[in-house]
């Protein structure tokens, strides 16, 4: 789909004229990280967009940092809506894919049905977790991201080594999926300048722009998460006024393959019944 800039590879289900959800996957996935959602929510009668986001996968790969800030990531979902001939959606989103989901609800509120975050704070709770020396420890691999083109002939070393311990303890048929999209994404280049862009962007006093959130809102949160903290999980009232969060205490930052059925049903409680019968 041209969504503007760029055009995006997306996974498409569910009946035509449905209520809209799009989904948003994170770092180092493809549209297949929702592969347990997908099927669960068209039955349910929504017409589901699960594109592959920017730099990943089969869509367009712009080149540089700066093609990366989160004003274009925002962009891509808007133009997404309009390349669907949508004026809203329910916008779900989990680790990038959710910042990404927080700053569309902020910045497009008109366009933002309800919403769903899974294991990603408000970034107002991001940041404070930035200040705390344990969450700074989990965080890491965030600063080393910024160093050009090591991480890149890091995570392509050996086979990509680095995702497969990502992704220790998963199907190994699932792990050569991410393994495959990596290498179509040009070793990881543009997902890692995601990070290297909201950094950048940072030192430059390019902060976000925070505005209370009127979107009924729910995260999901696997407690057992080995690189955010659940003392982020729980937004400010002030920013995001129409909250609920709900532990899954067995899952990881994985929580949607790691708890399917729970996730699911979550989604489909929280998104609300569709009103009548589609074809």
């Amino acid at each position: 789909m041209d969504v503007g800039e760029v055009r995006l590879h997306c996974a498409v289900a569910g009946p035509e004229k449905g209520p809209l959800v799009v989904l948003l996957h994170g770092f180092p996935e493809f549209w297949w990280s929702w592969r347990n959602q997908i099927p669960a929510l068209a039955a349910a009668g929504f017409r589901v967009v699960a594109p592959d986001l920017r730099g990943y996968n089969l869509s367009d790969k712009p080149v540089g940092v700066d093609a990366y800030r989160i004003e274009k990531l925002v962009g891509d979902v808007a133009g997404l809506l309009r390349a669907l001939g949508r004026e809203k959606a329910h916008i779900v989103g989990h680790d990038w894919g959710a910042v990404v989901a927080w700053e569309f609800a902020m910045r497009r509120p008109e366009m933002t049905d309800r919403l769903a975050i899974l294991n990603v704070p408000h970034p107002v709770e991001m940041l404070k977790g930035l200040r705390r020396p344990a969450q700074l420890k989990k965080s890491w691999y965030m600063f080393f991201f910024q160093l050009p083109g090591v991480p890149e002939r890091l995570i392509a070393r050996n086979d990509f080594l680095y995702l497969r311990k990502t992704f220790k303890g998963y199907p190994r048929a699932d792990v050569d999926k991410y393994v495959e999209a990596a290498r179509r994404s040009r070793g990881m280049n543009g997902p890692i300048n995601y990070y290297r862009a909201a950094m950048r962007g940072a030192a430059r006093g390019r902060g976000p722009a925070y505005r209370p959130i009127p979107a009924s809102t729910l995260v999901i949160w696997g407690e057992q998460d080995a690189f955010l903290g659940k003392e982020m999980a729980r937004p400010d009232a002030r920013w995001v006024p129409n909250a609920r969060v709900e532990f899954l205490p067995n899952a990881s930052h994985w929580v949607q393959v790691d708890a399917p059925t729970e996730v699911n049903a979550l989604l489909l409680a929280h998104l609300g019944p569709v009103a009548a019968p589609l074809s």
